[in-house]
C-alpha cells in the first residue's frame, strides 16, 4: 500500500480544480508491474477475475453518456461549461477564462452591421452572397415600412391630436390670454407688477459686524479727533469719528458704510457699544453729537464747521468721491472735482478756514488709496496679457464691433468710456505694434465725440504700425476728405502691395480718368490681383477693355471671369480661341464649357452644343473633377434665364444620370424631385428637359408621363401637349388615363373625329376598361349622338358589366324621358349588382319624377333597396324624402330611427331628423333632437351650422362662438358666421368670412351660392364677376342644397355658371331679384365665355358711343367715361386714369381732361373756321371702314383664342387692335407670332 501510494498517487495533485499529472486509464489491456489481483482489498491469496478466466473481454463496456453519445470531443474538460470546480480533470471558476468576459462593449468597438466585437459570426468571411442577401432583406424592410406608412402616420397624428385635446400644452392653455394682451393699454401694461414682488421669500441682505480697531478707539480716547483736512473739532474732549479720520481702502460712509473688516453703518459709524445719536450718529462713548448747523450735501447743519469727505466715502443719494465716486444724481466725478455741497480731499469746506496738517491727521491715506486702485487695475490688465509673449489676448474684432455699436446715452456710458479708454491705453502702451488696439482706441474717441483725439491716436498708430493696412484705412476714414488723399498716398508708399489701399485710393477720386490712372498704377505693383483688374476694366470702353483683358489673362491665367469677359468682347472666331486657351489653363472649370456651348447656340450650331457638353463631362472626369448634379442643374437654370434654351436642354440631357441612384425607383424619385424644385424656382424649361429625358430612360413609367403632361397643360401649348400624349400612349398603351387625356384634348379643341379615333385605338389595347367605354359614351352624348351612345353602352354592358356602366345606361334613358326603358334597365342591372345602392336610389327617383309622381311605388322601391343596402346613408335619406313628400312624418321618423341605429354617427341623418320636426311644426322637438345630435357628433360642422340657424336671434352669436371652438376650419360653420355678419350689415367682415369659406372648401356649392347672393346685393360688378369666375374654376359638387338643385335632370348638361345662377334663383330669390344685374354679369351667368362677354360688352359700348356720343351706365344714366380692362398698370395714357371702377380694374376716361379738352375745343372753334361738311362725311366713312376692319380682326382672334385656349394673349391683341388699329401693332402683324409662344 505505501508503494502504491508512492507510485500510483504520489504524482497526482490533490488540489481541487487542478488536472492530475497522470490520468488513470482503467481500460488498458496490459497490467501494471507487480500487480496481484485482490491484494489491494486485503486478500491474502491472489484472486482471479472473469477476464482472467476468459468469461468477459478485458475492456469494460461503456456506460452512461459514453455509451449513448460516444467518446467526448477532443479538448473537452468536464464541468467547465457550467463553471464547476472540484472535478477530476475539471477547472475552477476562478481559472475559467471566458471569451465573453473579455468582450469590449465600448462604442469604439461597435459596428452597425456586425455589432460588438463578440459577434457570433465575426470570424466568418462576408462574401457577395451575404451582401446580396442583406440587400434583399433591406428592400423587404423598406417595402414593409412603406406598405402602411400613411395609415400609421395618420393614426399617430390622431393620437397626438387626442392627447393634445386631453392634456393641452401650456401654450394652448394661455392662448386666449395671449390674444387678450392685444387690448391691454399702456397704463395697464406699466401697472403690471414685477415677478419678484410676488416672491414669498425675500432675499436677506448680507449683514456683518466687525468691532472698531483698537487704534481708532485709542485715538478717540486721547481727547482729540482726526480729520483729513486737518481740522479738529472739540466736542467736550471727546473725539467724534466723523471728524475725518483716514478711511482705509474699501471703507464706505453713510447709506451703507463698510470698514475693511465689513463694518456697516446706516447713517454713520456704529460703535461697539451700539449707542446712537439723535440722527443716527453713534459716538465711541455713546455721546450724542448735535448736527444742527453743519452744512452737509443734503443741507444739514453741523457745528463741526467743515468736514472733508474721506476717500471712497459714499455721500447721500449714492454720490462717490474721487477715484470713482458718484455725484448726487449718479454723475461720475474725476479726481479733484468738486461735488455739490461737498469738498473733495484737501479742499476747504465752506465756512471753515484752511487748517494746517496736524501730526495726527491721516492725509497720506489718499495717496495709499490711489496706489491701491492703481494696483488693482494693473492686476486686471495683467490677467488679460499673455504671460509668455506679452501680447494681448483680447479679441480685436470684438473691440471694433463693440465700439461701432457704442452710443453715449447716459452718464453711466461716460463711465464705461473712461474704463475702456484706460484699458485701451494699457493695450497700446504695452504692445504698440498691435494695430487693432490703435483702431479700437481711435474709434472709442470718435464715439465719445473727440474726433481730433481719434486722429492723433490713429496717426501714432500709423507710425508704430506702418505695415498694417487696417490702421492706414482707419486713418484715411477719420481724416477730412481733403486730407484723406494724402494719408492714402503715404499708405500706398508704405504698403505698395495692398489691394485694399489702392481700391480705397481709387474710390476717393471723383474723376473717372483719375480712378483709371490710380488703378493702372496699382496694377504695376500688383499685376496678379483679380479685383484690381475687374475695377480697371469696368472703367474702360469696349475697345480698351478688350486690350486690358488680353493683358489680364496673361497676368491672372487662372481667373475664369477674366477669360469669360474677354470671350464676351471678342468675335465668334476669336471667342473660340479664347475659350480653348481658357480650357488649357483651367481644365477643371465647367463654366468655360457651358460658355462655349452658349457661343455655339448663338451661331445656330445646335448639334455642337450637345457635343461640347458631352466632351465637357469626359474632360472634367479625366481631370479628377467630381460630378456635381446640383451644380449642373444650376448652370442649366442660368442658361434658361439668359435665353439659351438649347444649352439648358443639352446640359440636362448629358447629366441626367449624374448623381442619381442606380435602381429604377430611386432614379425616378430623384428626377421628380429635381423637376419639382426647378418648377418652384420658375425654371420651366429645366423641368421640361428633365421629364423629357426621364421618360426616354424609363419609357413605361406612367407617373413620369403624367407629370410631363401636367407640366405641358400648365405651361405649354396645345401642340406640345398633344405631342407628349401621343408619345405617352405609344410607350404606355395600357395606361387608361393617358388615352383619356389625349382624347379630351382633341375634344376640347373641337376635333371630335380625332377624339373618336384615339378612343377606338384605346379599345384595342383595353377592351374591358370601364373608363374608356364611359369616355366614349360621354363624347357621343355631349355631341347629341344618342343612338351611338346606346350602342356603346350595350357593348360596354357585355364586355365590362360593371355597376357604373349599368347606371350610365339608366341615366341616358332617364335624361331622354324614357322612364319605362330606364326602369327596365334598372331592374336588369339590379339583378347583376343587387348591392349597388346608387341604382336603387335612381330607380326610386325615376318613380318620383314621373308625371304624376308614383310616390307609393317609389317608397316600395326604396324599401327593397334598404333591405339590400342598409349601410347606405343616401338611400335612407331618399326614402325619408319620399315619405316627407307624402307628408307621412311618423313614417319618416321611424325610418330615421332605424337609419341611425344602422349608421351611428351620421350627421346627415340627424340633420334630416331636425328638418322633419321643423316641417311637422314641432320646434321644441327639433331643438331637443339637435342637442342630442351635437352630443353624438360634436365635431360636425353642418350640425353646428344648422344649430346656429335654429337659435333665436339673440342667441346666435353665442352659438356661433361655441361652433367655432369645436369646428374652427369647417366651411359650413364659416358660412353660418358670414350670414350673421351679413344680417348685421357688417359687409367687410361678411365678405372676408365668405372668402374664407370658399378657400377652405372650394368644392362646397352652398358656400359659392351664398357668396354670390351676398355680392349681388352689396357688391360691385367686378366682385360679382370674380365670384362667378372662381366658382366656375372650382367646379363645386358638394352641399345638400346644392346637390338637390344641381342634380336635377334639366341641369345635367348646364354649365357651371348656369348651375350657380339656378341655385341662387331658387335659394336666395330675394337677393337675386333685389336689383337688375350688370350686363357682363348676366352674360357670365348665362354660360358665355367671360372674355368673350367682356369683348362683346366693349364692342357694344363703343358702338353706342360712336352713335350717340354717350354711354349709359348700370342705372341707365348718362356718363362720359370710356373703359378699357387691364389686369395691371401698363403705363400712362393721355386722357385716361388707371383705377378700380364700377366696370372693374382698367383705364377710365379722365373727366377733368375731357372738360379741359372741351374748353380748348370751344376756344379753337371761335378762332378757326368750321370744318367743311364734305370732309366730315369722308371722315365718317373712314371711321366706319376702320371700325369694320377692327371688328373683323377682333372676331378672328377671339375665335382663335377659343380654339387655342390662350385667351390672355389673344385678348391683349384684341384690345390693341380695337383701340389703335392693326397698323399700331406691327410686331403682332403675323399669325405665326400670334399663335407662337
Amino acid at each position: 500500500r505505501p508503494q502504491l501510494l508512492q507510485g500510483g498517487l504520489g504524482a497526482m495533485s490533490l488540489l481541487p480544480g487542478q488536472a492530475p499529472t497522470k490520468r488513470l486509464r482503467l481500460d488498458e489491456t496490459s497490467k501494471p508491474l507487480d500487480y496481484v489481483g485482490g491484494i489491494g482489498r486485503g486478500a491474502k491469496v491472489p484472486m482471479q477475475t472473469r477476464a482472467d478466466m476468459g468469461l468477459q473481454p478485458s475492456a469494460p463496456p461503456k456506460r452512461g453518456t459514453d455509451a449513448m453519445f460516444g467518446n467526448a470531443p477532443p479538448g473537452y474538460v468536464p464541468g467547465r461549461g457550467r463553471g464547476a470546480t472540484g472535478f477530476i480533470g475539471g477547472v475552477s471558476r476562478d481559472e475559467v477564462d471566458r471569451d465573453d468576459d473579455k468582450a469590449d462593449l465600448g462604442d469604439s468597438n461597435y459596428d452597425e452591421f456586425s455589432g460588438y466585437g463578440g459577434s457570433l459570426f465575426s470570424n466568418m468571411e462576408y462574401d457577395e452572397e451575404d451582401k446580396e442577401a442583406d440587400v434583399v432583406y433591406d428592400r423587404v424592410d423598406v417595402k414593409m415600412d412603406d406598405r402602411r406608412r400613411k395609415q400609421r402616420e395618420k393614426k399617430m397624428r390622431e393620437q397626438i391630436r387626442e392627447l393634445r385635446a386631453e392634456k393641452p400644452t401650456i401654450q394652448q392653455q394661455f392662448a386666449d390670454l395671449k390674444r387678450e394682451l392685444a387690448t391691454v393699454s399702456n397704463e395697464e401694461w406699466e401697472g403690471i407688477p414685477e415677478a419678484q414682488e410676488h416672491l414669498k421669500v425675500k432675499q436677506r441682505k448680507p449683514s456683518s459686524f466687525t468691532p472698531t480697531p483698537d487704534a481708532i478707539l485709542a485715538g478717540m480716547g486721547g481727547g482729540h479727533s482726526r480729520s483729513i483736512g486737518g481740522a479738529a473739532t472739540p466736542l467736550g474732549g471727546t473725539g467724534t469719528p466723523m471728524g475725518g479720520f483716514g478711511t482705509p481702502m474699501g471703507l464706505r460712509t453713510p447709506m451703507g458704510l463698510r470698514t475693511p473688516m465689513g463694518l456697516r453703518t446706516p447713517m454713520g459709524l456704529r460703535t461697539p457699544t451700539g449707542m446712537r445719536s439723535s440722527l443716527g450718529m453713534a459716538t465711541p462713548m455713546g455721546m450724542s453729537t448735535p448736527m444742527s448747523g453743519m452744512g452737509t450735501p443734503m443741507g444739514l447743519g453741523t457745528p463741526m464747521g467743515g468736514m472733508a469727505t474721506p476717500m471712497g466715502m459714499a455721500t447721500p443719494m449714492g454720490m462717490r468721491t474721487p477715484m470713482g465716486m458718484h455725484t448726487p444724481m449718479g454723475m461720475h466725478t474725476p479726481m479733484g472735482m468738486r461735488t455739490p455741497g461737498m469738498r473733495t480731499p484737501g479742499m476747504r469746506t465752506p465756512g471753515t478756514p484752511m487748517t494746517p496738517h496736524t501730526p495726527h491727521s491721516h492725509g497720506g491715506s489718499l495717496n495709499d488709496l490711489g496706489e491701491a486702485r492703481g494696483t488693482v487695475l494693473a492686476v486686471k490688465l495683467d490677467r488679460i496679457m499673455d504671460s509668455v509673449t506679452g501680447q494681448t489676448v483680447m479679441d480685436p474684432k470684438g473691440y471694433l464691433t463693440d465700439l461701432n455699436a457704442l452710443q453715449v446715452q447716459s452718464d453711466a456710458d461716460i463711465s464705461d468710456i473712461k474704463k475702456a479708454r484706460t484699458l485701451l491705453k494699457s493695450v497700446i502702451t504695452s504692445n504698440p505694434k498691435h494695430g487693432p488696439g490703435w483702431i479700437a482706441a481711435a474709434r472709442l474717441e470718435e464715439v465719445a465725440g473727440k474726433v481730433q483725439s481719434a486722429r492723433q491716436l490713429i496717426a501714432q498708430g500709423c507710425k508704430h504700425c506702418p505695415n498694417n493696412e487696417d490702421v492706414w484705412l482707419e486713418a484715411a476714414r477719420l481724416e477730412k476728405p481733403q486730407s484723406a488723399k494724402a494719408v492714402v498716398a503715404k499708405a500706398v508708399k508704405s504698403l505698395p502691395h495692398s489691394v485694399r489701399l489702392w481700391i480705397d485710393a481709387a474710390n476717393r477720386e471723383v474723376d473717372v480718368q483719375a480712378k483709371a490712372r490710380v488703378l493702372r498704377k496699382a496694377l504695376e505693383f500688383i499685376p496678379n490681383s483679380v479685383r484690381l483688374w475687374k475695377e480697371a476694366v469696368s472703367l474702360e470702353d469696349e475697345v480698351e477693355a478688350r486690350v486690358m483683358l488680353s493683358r489680364a489673362v496673361e497676368c491672372v491665367p487662372h481667373s475664369v471671369e477674366m477669360w469669360l469677359a474677354l470671350a464676351k468682347l471678342s468675335s465668334y472666331k476669336e471667342a473660340q480661341k479664347v475659350l480653348n486657351e481658357a480650357r488649357k489653363h483651367i481644365p477643371t472649370s465647367p463654366v468655360i464649357w457651358v460658355t462655349a456651348a452658349k457661343l455655339e447656340e448663338t451661331q445656330g450650331n445646335e448639334k455642337m452644343v450637345e457635343l461640347i457638353l458631352t466632351r465637357a463631362i469626359d474632360s472634367l472626369a479625366a481631370n479628377g473633377v467630381t460630378p456635381d448634379r446640383d451644380m449642373w442643374l444650376k448652370q442649366a437654370e442660368e442658361a434658361e434665364k439668359t435665353g439659351f434654351i438649347k444649352t439648358c436642354q443639352a446640359i440636362v440631357k448629358v447629366t441626367i444620370k449624374v448623381g442619381v441612384d442606380e435602381d429604377v425607383k430611386g432614379m425616378k424619385q430623384n428626377w421628380i424631385q429635381d423637376a419639382d424644385a426647378a418648377i418652384n424656382r420658375n425654371s420651366i424649361e429645366v423641368a421640361r428637359a428633365i421629364y423629357n429625358n426621364a421618360v426616354m430612360h424609363l419609357k413605361n413609367k406612367k407617373k413620369l408621363w403624367l407629370r410631363l403632361a401636367e407640366l405641358e397643360t400648365k405651361y405649354g401649348t396645345s401642340e406640345s401637349l398633344d405631342n407628349v400624349l401621343q408619345r405617352a400612349v405609344t410607350y404606355c398603351p395600357h395606361a387608361e388615363i393617358l388615352w383619356l387625356m389625349a382624347a379630351k384634348q382633341k375634344w376640347l379643341r373641337g376635333d371630335v373625329a380625332s377624339a373618336r379615333r384615339i378612343l377606338a385605338e384605346a379599345f384595342s389595347h383595353s377592351k374591358e376598361s370601364e373608363a374608356i367605354h364611359l369616355a366614349a359614351v360621354k363624347l357621343e352624348s355631349e355631341n347629341n349622338e344618342i343612338q351611338r351612345s346606346r350602342l356603346l353602352l350595350a357593348r360596354a354592358r357585355q364586355q365590362c358589366n360593371t355597376p357604373k356602366v349599368w347606371m350610365q345606361s339608366v341615366q341616358l334613358e332617364r335624361e331622354q324621358g324614357l322612364f319605362q326603358q330606364a326602369l327596365h334597365l334598372c331592374e336588369e342591372g339590379l339583378k347583376e349588382h343587387p348591392n349597388f345602392a346608387k341604382m336603387w336610389m335612381i330607380g326610386g327617383q325615376i318613380y318620383m319624377e314621373k308625371s304624376p309622381p308614383e310616390l307609393h311605388e317609389a317608397a316600395k322601391f326604396f324599401e327593397r333597396g334598404l333591405q339590400k343596402c342598409p349601410r347606405s346613408v343616401p338611400l335612407w335619406l331618399c326614402s325619408v324624402e319620399c315619405e316627407i313628400r307624402q307628408q307621412k312624418y311618423t313614417k319618416a321618423r321611424s325610418l330615421l330611427e332605424k337609419a341611425r341605429l344602422r349608421n351611428p354617427g351620421s350627421d346627415l341623418l340627424w340633420i334630416k331628423g331636425v328638418e322633419v320636426e321643423m316641417l311637422d311644426g314641432s320646434e321644441r322637438l327639433a331643438h331637443h333632437l339637435m342637442s342630442k345630435a351635437l352630443q353624438e357628433c360634436a365635431t360636425s360642422g353642418i350640425l353646428w351650422a344648422k344649430a346656429i340657424e335654429l337659435e333665436p336671434k339673440q342667441g346666435q352669436n353665442a352659438k356661433s362662438v361655441d361652433a367655432l371652438k369645436k369646428c374652427e376650419n369647417d366651411a359650413h360653420v364659416i358660412i353660418a358666421v358670414a350670414k350673421l355678419f351679413w344680417r348685421d350689415n357688417k359687409m367687410a367682415k361678411a365678405r372676408k368670412w365668405f372668402n374664407r369659406a370658399v378657400t377652405l372648401n372650394p368644392r362646397l356649392g352652398d358656400a359659392w351660392g351664398a357668396y354670390l347672393a351676398f355680392e349681388l346685393e352689396h357688391g360691385t360688378a367686378h366682385e360679382q364677376r370674380e365670384v362667378i369666375r372662381k366658382c366656375v374654376d372650382a367646379e363645386p359638387n358638394q352641399g345638400n342644397d346644392w346637390n338637390r338643385i344641381v342634380k336635377r335632370v334639366p341641369n345635367w348638361r348646364g354649365k357651371w355658371a348656369v348651375k350657380l345662377k339656378r341655385f341662387v334663383e331658387e335659394t336666395y330669390a330675394a337677393e337675386f331679384n333685389a336689383k337688375p344685374l350688370n350686363r357682363e354679369v348676366e352674360l357670365l351667368l348665362q354660360g358665355e365665355d367671360p372674355y368673350a362677354a367682356m369683348a362683346a360688352a366693349a364692342e357694344q359700348e363703343a358702338a353706342e358711343k360712336e352713335e350717340g356720343g354717350e354711354v349709359k351706365d348700370e342705372d341707365g344714366g348718362v356718363k362720359r367715361e370710356y373703359f378699357e380692362p387691364a389686369s395691371s398698370f401698363q403705363g400712362a395714357r393721355p386722357g385716361f386714369a388707371f383705377k378700380m371702377g364700377p366696370r372693374g380694374l382698367g383705364y377710365y376716361r379722365d373727366a377733368k381732361q375731357d372738360m379741359l379738352k372741351a374748353e380748348k375745343k370751344e376756344k379753337m372753334e371761335k378762332q378757326e373756321p368750321t370744318v367743311k361738311e364734305e370732309e366730315g362725311k369722308d371722315d365718317d366713312k373712314d371711321k366706319k371702314k376702320d371700325r369694320a376692319i377692327r371688328l373683323g380682326a377682333c372676331r378672328r382672334f377671339l375665335c382663335t383664342a377659343r380654339m387655342a385656349r390662350r385667351t390672355s394673349v389673344h385678348l391683349r391683341v384684341v384690345a390693341h387692335i380695337w383701340l389703335h388699329g392693326w397698323a399700331h401693332v406691327p410686331e403682332l402683324s403675323s399669325s405665326k407670332t400670334l399663335l407662337g409662344p
